[in-house]
């Protein structure tokens, strides 16, 4: 029986990667992001697409609105959104204490913020049982990420998520985080990364390689099949053995 699957961050990256495997089994996809274009060229088969920005409260009550029309329930909920802030406008600020609270704010707003309003606002919507609630965040939430904001903002992810799966396993929903190490393939980095980083990233790893969004999106699709129903608050780290460091 086709799942209905809503994706924020879904037209880049790991997001991507996601509704390409749960579209391909025959799932109801939504895309969720801030850039229409993005989300129109992501050429998933049959996904709808809706452009918002997660962090504001009214445009994530358009999302929750637009949900109830075309899918009534929500089978999965995964939270691929987030980032540094790249994307951002650069802070206009000559205080070093201005720009770590810019920084800061901005990294909460993209990793954690939207992340909570939209489950906040789709819960209620959650399949009973059987509803999946995702994030995805990240190794630096383990081991830094040179700037402190971003890990901080992932770690943050983890106590909500068991909070929820206290909260909504009495209705046979899960919770789950999925901890991806270096990923190609994504916007994360931009344009490129400096090679003696990816060497050394990859150095960092067990399996002596890069992770693929691919890699992210199958233990997403597995976290949300029926043989992980008992599976929940828990944080699966996909990274190569990165995590443990060498």
């Amino acid at each position: 029986m086709a799942r209905n699957v809503v994706i924020s961050g879904g037209g880049t990256g790991i997001g991507l990667a996601a509704a390409q495997v749960f579209a391909a089994e025959g799932d109801r996809v939504l895309l969720l992001g801030r850039r229409p274009e993005v989300l129109e060229k992501a050429g998933v088969p049959g996904a709808l697409t809706y452009a918002a920005d997660l962090a504001d409260v009214g445009q994530v009550r358009g999302v929750v609105g637009f949900v109830e029309r075309e899918f009534g329930a929500v089978d999965v909920l995964i939270h691929s959104a987030g980032g540094t802030g790249q994307l951002e406008p650069s802070a206009d600020v000559s205080d070093p204490l201005d720009a770590v609270a810019h920084n800061w704010t901005v990294n909460f707003r993209l990793n954690v913020l939207t992340a909570a309003l939209l489950t906040e606002g789709l819960k209620d919507r959650l399949a009973s049982p059987g509803g999946r609630v995702l994030f995805v965040s990240s190794i630096a939430a383990y081991r830094g990420s040179g700037s402190g904001a971003y890990g901080a903002a992932k770690a943050g992810l983890h106590p909500y998520a068991h909070d929820l799966a206290r909260e909504l396993g009495p209705r046979g929903i899960t919770a789950n985080v999925v901890a991806p190490g270096y990923v190609e393939d994504t916007e994360f980095f931009g344009a490129a990364i400096d090679p003696a980083r990816r060497e050394r990233l990859i150095g960092d790893t067990s399996t002596g390689r890069a992770g693929t969004p691919g890699d992210v999106a199958a233990t997403l699709h597995w976290l949300a099949s029926a043989g992980a129903g008992h599976v929940t608050s828990q944080v699966v780290q996909v990274n190569g053995g990165a995590e443990r460091g060498h």
